[in-house]
C-alpha cells in the first residue's frame, strides 16, 4: 500500500482503518480494547443507531475527512476522530460483526436494510493524515467541546485531562485557549477527573459498574463546585482555582470519597441505586446533608436523602412547607372527585381521617394565634 502524505486529504480502503481504543468518548469504561467493545459502546452511547438509518436510506456521505495516524503495524491508520463513522460502515460492510456483539456484548444492534448500490459508499473514505496524536489534538478538542460535533461533559473532560498530561500538568489556560475555551469550566473539569482518576486507581469506583449505563460525569464535578462537597472530602476550598493536579484526595479521605460517588452513581455490582437522580435539585440537597451531622448518619444508614434531608431544615421551615403541600394536594383530590364511583368505603374513611386531623391542626392554630396576639398586648 502506498505511504500516506501528512497533511492531506486521501482516499483509501475502509477495510485498512482501525478504531481507537483511546477514544474519548468511551476513554475509562474498560481496559479491553477488543474492537466488539469499542462498537457496543459507541452504539450505546453516542446515537450509532442514528447513524446507520441515514447511511441505509442514503449511503455514506464523504464530507469530513476521518483524521488517522499510521501505526506501527499491520500498514493499519487508527482512527483518531471519526470512530463513530467508521463503526457505523463496518457493521454494514461486516454482515457477521453484529452477531459477535450479541454473542460477546449481549447487545443487539439492529442493522437497517440497505440497497446493495449503496454499499460501494461504504468501501472507500477519505482521510486526513496526521504525525503523531499530539498533532490532532487542537482541531478534535475545539471541533467536539466548543465546536459542532459536542462531546458529552466526560469525554470533553477525558480529552482535556490527558492532554493536560502530556504538558506536564501546566498551562491548563494555554489549552483551554487552543480549543477556544475561555471560561473556567475546563479548569473545574480537569480538576474533577483527576479526583475521578483516583477513585479509580485505588478501587474506590469503577465506572463499569454505575447503576445507569449513562456516566453523567457533570453531576460530579458540579458537586465539586460546592463547598460542602469540598469540605467533606477534606479539599481546600479554592481548589479549582489553581492549575489542576492528581492526587488531590488525602488517603485518610478515601472512605468519604468511595460513598459519595456510591450516593452519586449507585452500583450495579452492589445492587445499589444512587441517591441523586436528578443534577436539580438532588447534588444541592446532598451537599446540604454533607454539612449536617444528623442528616448525614441517616443517610449513611438508610441511603434515603429525602428523610435525610429533611432534618436540614428547621421545624419552622419544614411546618410551612407541610401546610403548603397538604392544601396543594387536598385541592388536587376536589378537582379530581370526579373520579371517585362511591364504591370504595375505604376511601370514604381516608378522607374522614384527612378531615380530622386538618380540623385538629387549625384548631390548634387558632389557639396558638389567640396566644401569641394576648401576649404582644401585654396581657
Amino acid at each position: 500500500m502506498p505511504e500516506l502524505e501528512l497533511g492531506k486529504v486521501q482516499i483509501v480502503p475502509t477495510k485498512r482503518l482501525r478504531l481507537d481504543p483511546c477514544n474519548p468518548r468511551r476513554a475509562g469504561r474498560t481496559k479491553d480494547s477488543a474492537d466488539l467493545k469499542i462498537i457496543a459502546w459507541l452504539y450505546r452511547s453516542a446515537a450509532l443507531d442514528e447513524l446507520l438509518l441515514s447511511i441505509s436510506s442514503n449511503g455514506y456521505m464523504d464530507i469530513e475527512p476521518l483524521v488517522v495516524v499510521r501505526e506501527d503495524t499491520h500498514d493499519g491508520l487508527l482512527v483518531l476522530e471519526g470512530n463513530r463513522r467508521l463503526a457505523a460502515m463496518r457493521l454494514f460492510l461486516e454482515p457477521g460483526l453484529a452477531a459477535d456483539i450479541k454473542e460477546s456484548e449481549s447487545l443487539d444492534i439492529r442493522i437497517p436494510k440497505i440497497d446493495q448500490s449503496l454499499l460501494p459508499t461504504l468501501e472507500k473514505t477519505s482521510v486526513h493524515c496526521v504525525r503523531n496524536r499530539e498533532s490532532a489534538r487542537s482541531f478534535i478538542g475545539f471541533k467536539h467541546i466548543n465546536g459542532p460535533a459536542k462531546w458529552d461533559a466526560y469525554a470533553k473532560a477525558r480529552f482535556v485531562t490527558d492532554w493536560h498530561k502530556q504538558f506536564n500538568f501546566q498551562d491548563i489556560e494555554l489549552i483551554a485557549r487552543m480549543i477556544g475555551d475561555g471560561h473556567s469550566t475546563i479548569r473545574l473539569m480537569v480538576s474533577a477527573m483527576y479526583v475521578l482518576d483516583q477513585a479509580c486507581k485505588n478501587d474506590l469506583f469503577d465506572i463499569e459498574y454505575c447503576y445507569y449505563h449513562r456516566f453523567n460525569f457533570s453531576n460530579f464535578y458540579a458537586a465539586l463546585y460546592r463547598p460542602q462537597y469540598l469540605d467533606y472530602l477534606g479539599i481546600s476550598s479554592d481548589w479549582h482555582r489553581h492549575d489542576p493536579r492528581p492526587d488531590t484526595v488525602d488517603p485518610q479521605q478515601f472512605s468519604r470519597l468511595k460513598k459519595l460517588l456510591m450516593w452519586i452513581y449507585g452500583s450495579r455490582k452492589d445492587n445499589q441505586s444512587p441517591v441523586v437522580r436528578f443534577r436539580n435539585p438532588d447534588i444541592k440537597r446532598l451537599g446540604e446533608v454533607l454539612s449536617h451531622p444528623e442528616s448525614l448518619h441517616v443517610l449513611e444508614t438508610t441511603s434515603d436523602l429525602d428523610r435525610a434531608h429533611a432534618l436540614t431544615e428547621s421545624i419552622d421551615s419544614r411546618f410551612i412547607r407541610s401546610l403548603f403541600r397538604a392544601r396543594e394536594e387536598i385541592r388536587g383530590a376536589f378537582h379530581s372527585i370526579g373520579a371517585f364511583d362511591g364504591l370504595d368505603s375505604s376511601l370514604v374513611d381516608v378522607a374522614g381521617d384527612v378531615h380530622a386531623v386538618s380540623e385538629t391542626v387549625h384548631q390548634r392554630m387558632l389557639e396558638k394565634s389567640f396566644e401569641a396576639r394576648f401576649k404582644r398586648a401585654g396581657l
